[in-house]
């Protein structure tokens, strides 16, 4: 399906991808204590009970 190349450029970009997002949030990490001490939890928590609302919502208007 996939060539070789496709898959270790796939790999790679990955890898590097999930690198820098995860330096950049140890960079940020003082300025979202500062200006979100709610914590970003409860947004993650909201937004997953919405999708889990789409997918109910989804099946019990579908009959």
């Amino acid at each position: 399906m996939f060539s070789k190349g496709q898959l270790v450029f796939a790999g790679f970009f990955v890898v590097i991808f999930i690198t820098a997002i995860a330096l950049s949030y140890r960079k940020d990490k003082r300025l979202h204590a500062i200006f979100y001490p709610g914590g970003s939890r409860k947004i993650l928590i909201g937004f997953l009970l919405f999708v889990v609302l789409l997918f109910v919502l989804k099946f019990v208007l579908k009959e």
